[in-house]
């Protein structure tokens, strides 16, 4: 148990039959009346966001999340086969248990960090960036950067982002994994 004076980002409580990670905790002290703890937390599994109210000293069951760091070894059938760095255990995930970031996944991408409570996997936590192979894109036309925006390019993984005009086929680019955006041309 943890009492609700203790609240700081990143603490992982169990509440509502959920694990809730907490990102800010406001402590409030009025003039008259009680004090309460304020707190904004994300859901570790489904990744929704609430705002709630604690009073200040309530106790509320705190969740250990274990992070294992993994690298990507290989896809069978529908699963994806992780290795841990420290045993060298074998984590087979599905798609679902990934996310979105799935398209994001190659043979041997390392810092990959699978979240657990448990034994039972919440989620897992791509690195920030990644450096994928553009596989398919429309050619580059000159004279066509007024618009400022870009053009759609397939990764070597599946993926579809958005890339500048003067990226092209065989081209090595980093992607930001959080925000499905363009970086650089490595």
């Amino acid at each position: 148990m943890i009492s609700s004076n203790d609240f700081r980002p990143g603490i992982t409580i169990e509440y509502n039959g959920g694990i809730w990670q907490i990102i800010e905790a406001m402590h409030v002290k009025p003039g008259k009346g009680s004090a309460f703890v304020r707190v904004r937390m994300k859901n570790v599994e489904t990744g929704n966001t609430l705002e709630q109210t604690f009073r200040a000293g309530e106790k509320v069951p705190q969740a250990i999340v274990e992070k294992s760091e993994v690298y990507y070894s290989f896809k069978d059938g529908d699963k994806f086969v992780m290795v841990e760095n420290a045993t060298f255990e074998q984590i087979e995930l599905t798609a679902e248990q990934i996310g979105s970031e799935v398209e994001f996944l190659e043979v041997g991408l390392e810092g990959i960090v699978v979240l657990q409570h448990n034994d039972r996997i919440l989620g897992v936590e791509l690195p920030n960036t990644v450096e994928l192979l553009v596989s398919e894109t429309t050619p580059d036309e000159r004279g066509d950067t007024s618009s400022g925006g870009g053009k759609p390019a397939t990764l070597k993984t599946g993926a579809t982002i958005t890339v500048p005009f003067h990226i092209k086929v065989g081209d090595i680019i980093r992607v930001d994994t959080r925000t499905r955006k363009y970086l650089a041309r490595v």
